[in-house]
């Protein structure tokens, strides 16, 4: 039987996304996110109207996704509380964040220079998207106060032991995300079942079962 709870939260599962970016006085900001989608050479990104991340990619149109495994989760999560706005509002500072000018230190990641945007990367982030912001758009209801950002990926950077030999394409075995699902962490590379969109797309490998 299906019920209807008003659902305060909406994560059903999305990859966590830590966003390099560049601050007015040119240094380097990074914020985890989990609000991401893509589309061919395309993503959407949720921001908050209040994070510092929001007013870099206003100003600076460009940033870096960079996708951390599920290994990662530590150095993500000392992120979780943090903000590199030095002005944190009253219902920030009640949820436990505070302001952090160095987040790269603070999450002990290593800061690496992109090739074609000046924002950020993640040395240890085993995929790491370039990207130009192309569109910003006011999102949600006026509460929300947020704005939807639509970026180009420009450039593309992957582990080698995630490729498959041969090809353009990523083992998804091999690949292993950092889910937040419900703003709780979640990891796993077990493949439980059979995907005929996969074979569809003519995937240049057979997967090997373990469910």
């Amino acid at each position: 039987m299906h019920k209807t709870p008003e659902l305060k939260v909406m994560y059903f599962g999305t990859p966590v996304v830590l966003i390099g970016s560049r601050n007015e006085d040119g240094t380097a900001n990074l914020a985890p996110m989990s609000s991401a989608w893509w589309l061919g050479q395309c993503a959407m990104l949720g921001m908050g109207n209040s994070a510092r991340t929001t007013a870099n990619l206003l100003r600076e149109r460009e940033c870096v996704l960079n996708l951390p495994s599920s290994s990662m989760v530590d150095a993500v999560d000392r992120l979780a509380l943090l903000t590199g706005a030095p002005v944190v509002s009253p219902r920030r500072v009640e949820q436990g964040y505070r302001y952090e000018p160095d987040k790269f230190s603070a999450a002990r990641l290593t800061r690496q220079p992109a090739d074609l945007v000046g924002a950020p990367r993640v040395a240890e982030c085993p995929i790491q998207l370039e990207c130009r912001v192309t569109a910003a758009h006011p999102f949600g209801a006026p509460a929300l106060n947020a704005t939807a950002f639509q970026v180009e990926i420009v450039r593309v950077h992957v582990e080698e032991e995630l490729i498959i030999p041969g090809t353009h394409y990523i083992d998804p075995l091999k690949w292993d995300p950092l889910i937040m699902k419900f703003c709780e962490f979640f990891g796993g590379a077990d493949n439980i079942h059979p995907s005929r969109l996969a074979e569809g797309w003519n995937m240049p490998h057979e997967l090997q079962r373990t469910a």
